[in-house]
């Protein structure tokens, strides 16, 4: 049983945490390259990191419940199976849900602070960019579980730290691309 000792756990995780730290430093360059026009509108600041955790949130869990189904013997084929199926419905409607909610939540902190914008604008934000976010890296979710199971990588190695740190990369393109979109940048 070689596959879970401390070499094997290394030897597979350390490329991936490279990966991912070096997308995590490329997003926060994305960030800083933007950061004058940010500034400017300090309603996305308080939006940005909770958006960006949604989508990458929602697609661990999602990445999570597919690799158990795996490891179960289930999920045989990605397009007919009803445990991915489900899954991805499931995730949507919680990443959805949890993107409306986070509209409100913003523009109650942000017209407390005084630094509010239009509801319906928010809202709309909130929504293109959620929605953006949870299509790439739901798609990505799935398809990196079944490589990885296919190649005998164990998806609960490859999965998480990769959607999360896509998730991260993903949801700032995503608002970027949603104001340029709605004319704000």
């Amino acid at each position: 049983m070689t596959y879970y000792t401390v070499r094997g756990i290394v030897a597979r995780g350390f490329p991936i945490l490279v990966t991912t730290s070096l997308v995590g430093l490329i997003t926060g360059q994305i960030l800083n390259y933007r950061l004058d026009q940010l500034v400017s509108m300090p309603i996305i600041l308080l939006l940005i990191p909770s958006l960006i955790k949604i989508g990458g949130d929602t697609g661990s869990m999602l990445g999570a419940r597919i690799s158990s189904a795996l490891h179960m013997g289930f999920g045989g084929h990605i397009t007919k199976d009803p445990v991915v199926r489900n899954s991805v419905l499931a995730a949507l409607i919680v990443g959805l849900s949890a993107s409306a909610v986070l509209s409100v939540i913003i523009w109650v902190t942000g017209h407390l602070l005084g630094i509010g914008i239009g509801f319906f604008v928010l809202f709309q934000i909130c929504m293109m960019a959620g929605s953006i976010e949870l299509m790439v890296v739901f798609s990505t979710t799935v398809f990196i579980s079944f490589m990885s199971h296919r190649f005998g990588l164990d998806p609960d190695d490859t999965v998480i730290p990769i959607i999360a740190t896509l998730g991260d990369l993903v949801g700032v393109a995503g608002i970027f691309i949603t104001l340029r979109m709605m004319n704000m940048l």
